[in-house]
């Protein structure tokens, strides 16, 4: 009802609205932008009840932050003895969304009652006497001790997996939960096939996690139609779409070579790192009328590190069209070398490049075993995190996740051909014979 309510209020008349800021004290003026029942969505507002855990899963740009802010603003400003932990990712992402963000508790609070930041300390502290900490989910012991009466806990699903910090790290927010007189934590995230996602979900049939699903079209009316038509436009379609727009948990395929908790442990947001490597590796699809061309950009750093750079893949395109956006890809990322799957016509697919003027070497390949098998050593590298996403990659993390060992592929689409092409670009950089010095001459 929210959103509904400010579109009136926007929507009425200059009269109407002097009208009603007539019929308000100078104080009620000055709370009244502050006053977030009036401005939130139904969905946004703290559930009823005796619960424990309010888990708001929903995704990107649901107003998920500002809920846990005005949630926090709320609990400290109504309780003096209130003890309230701030946990994130890191400690940088705490300070940053939770804190200082657009929508962070700063920002949402009115200015004679905004919390001090103690930025030494962690902590923030109300005029009232009410406190908060901030904590980091990868310093699960950093939570060993102390105590608290509340807790909001943001992105879990972004929560270090590394030696099962994520459990650990809830396991002692939970002992440590213990002042106060009605314990309760709220969770905000987009979801990730996780097992503290799991194994919160499974507690909403006992009824000590109340869970609110959401879109990120629920807070259309907030955002920028420009993005709105950007996710829709990049994402249409991908099950990525489905965890990050809709708000869905997306499960992992049983068995599959790679899962999405695998993957989100290599993303990276930027990579700074000098490449010693940049190869554009190309799938070519048997028609024009079938499956896309599979194009893949991929760099190795001097650490023996591959990082994926970018997928620039050609959905039903001729092979004069993906044979120019292979060069184009080549162009920006000054790669080095072309690799192409030659079973579709070795001699073709080089003169299609080159009539493209890709004029770098193209080494062709030949897939003698299928593209699972050929998978298998690369998702293997991805254990042991020798490879990084370097942003997301909807479509091509979609056939990763459907890719099965013993040559089976479950989708979504008919073939893996974007998967494919990562394929052989990380075989190319990371498991082909290394190149080793020679002496030329002797003199």
């Amino acid at each position: 009802m929210g959103a509904e309510r400010f579109d009136w209020l926007a929507q009425a008349s200059p009269d109407i609205r002097k009208r009603l800021a007539d019929c308000l004290t100078e104080t009620e003026r000055a709370e009244f932008a502050y006053h977030w029942p009036f401005w939130a969505r139904d969905a946004q507002l703290a559930p009823a009840g005796d619960w424990r855990i309010w888990l708001v899963m929903a995704g990107r740009g649901f107003g998920k932050t500002r809920s846990g802010s005005e949630w926090v603003r709320m609990i400290a400003e109504n309780d003096p003895n209130a003890r309230i932990a701030l946990v994130s990712s890191s400690l940088g992402e705490a300070r940053a969304v939770m804190l200082e963000g657009e929508s962070g508790i700063l920002a949402c609070s009115p200015p004679e009652r905004r919390p001090v930041f103690e930025a030494s300390r962690r902590r923030l502290e109300w005029p009232n006497g009410a406190q908060a900490m901030m904590y980091s989910s990868a310093e699960a012991e950093s939570l060993r001790g102390p105590q608290h009466s509340h807790a909001w806990c943001d992105e879990i699903g972004k929560w270090s997996l590394a030696h099962g910090s994520a459990t650990k790290c809830w396991d002692n927010l939970l002992m440590g939960l213990r002042l106060g007189d009605e314990q309760k934590i709220m969770v905000t995230t987009t979801p990730r096939s996780v097992p503290l996602m799991h194994r919160l979900l499974a507690s909403e049939k006992t009824g000590s996690v109340i869970t609110t699903r959401g879109r990120t079209t629920d807070n259309k009316a907030y955002l920028p139609p420009s993005f709105l038509s950007a996710m829709e436009s990049e994402f249409a379609g991908s099950l990525l779409a489905r965890q990050e727009l809709d708000g869905e948990l997306v499960d992992n395929i049983e068995g599959a070579l790679w899962s999405r908790e695998l993957i989100e442990e290599g993303r990276e947001k930027a990579n700074k790192a000098s490449f010693t490597r940049v190869v554009v590796a190309v799938d070519p699809p048997a028609s024009a009328q079938g499956d896309a061309c599979g194009i893949i950009v991929a760099a190795q750093d001097s650490e023996g590190v591959a990082h994926v750079l970018a997928d620039c893949s050609a959905e039903r395109a001729s092979p004069e069209k993906w044979a120019q956006a292979v060069a184009d890809a080549a162009r920006l990322w000054d790669a080095d070398r072309v690799i192409a799957e030659a079973n579709q016509g070795g001699e073709m697919v080089e003169s299609v490049l080159r009539a493209a003027n890709c004029s770098l070497p193209i080494k062709l390949v030949h897939a003698s075993r299928s593209k699972t098998a050929r998978a298998e050593p690369v998702a293997a590298l991805y254990e042991v995190g020798r490879v990084r996403h370097t942003g997301l990659f909807a479509k091509l993390e979609d056939q990763l996740c459907g890719m099965m060992p013993g040559g089976e592929y479950e989708g979504p689409g008919r073939s893996p051909d974007r998967a494919d092409a990562l394929v052989w670009a990380i075989t190319e950089l990371l498991l082909g014979r290394p190149q080793r010095p020679r002496v030329r001459n002797i003199i």
